[in-house]
């Protein structure tokens, strides 16, 4: 997939989120305000009033006046219906990506424990580091540390200093993962540098990288 195609994917599933999360607050509560659904979601208030608009116009929520010139959000049934196709979207998509992290982990994992390099480190935080560090428990290998998804070279190379004894990497950030890889590469070498398929990562030539392996 293109990387244009690939952001278009995640803001849509971004979007459908926010959407099953106003409708379930919705759904949970009929006497939420356009603050409460903002605070519950995560998102600023203009955004959650600009989501409970858009759920009206397309018949998902209706929105009645209720006593002291309040109004209470109900959803139909188009609105019950759309929650469950986005739930159900939702587990699909969580399952699938949850599968695919933990046997690709397990993977990388075996390859860099075949090779020797048992002391890791992940690059990026958030769902896939988490993935990784529980199947991490399943291989003779050892996960150091969870850095911050530095995509500059210097920054990395700083912070990997701190720790030391590192034999390899793997990248497990979900935002310009491309960007990350490269920097990793720069600094250890690609032979210890590796990266889920799932992350659809266009590697880089060897030739590139292998300078970097004897300056960690």
């Amino acid at each position: 997939m293109a990387p244009a195609a690939l952001q278009s994917t995640r803001r849509e599933n971004s979007e459908d989120e926010i959407v099953l999360s106003v409708l379930d607050a919705v759904e949970r509560d009929p006497a939420v305000t356009q603050r409460s659904v903002a605070r519950e979601v995560g998102i600023a208030l203009g955004l959650a009033n600009a989501y409970l608009r858009r759920c009206i116009q397309k018949g998902l929520i209706k929105v009645s006046e209720v006593p002291r010139r309040r109004y209470g959000y109900y959803l139909t049934p188009r609105g019950f219906a759309e929650k469950s196709r986005l739930t159900a979207q939702y587990l699909s998509h969580s399952l699938s990506f949850f599968r695919r992290a933990r046997n690709q982990c397990a993977g990388l994992f075996a390859e860099a424990a075949n090779k020797g390099q048992r002391r890791i480190v992940l690059i990026g935080e958030g769902d896939l580091a988490e993935i990784a560090s529980l199947v991490a428990r399943e291989h003779p290998v050892e996960i150091l540390a969870v850095l911050a998804a530095h995509t500059d070279a210097t920054a990395l190379r700083a912070q990997a200093a701190t720790i030391g004894g590192i034999d390899a990497v793997a990248i497990t950030a979900l935002d310009h993962p491309r960007e990350v890889h490269s920097a990793a590469l720069d600094v250890f070498g690609d032979g210890r540098v590796y990266a889920p398929a799932l992350l659809r990562i266009n590697r880089r030539p060897a030739s590139a990288a292998t300078s970097a392996e004897s300056r960690t």
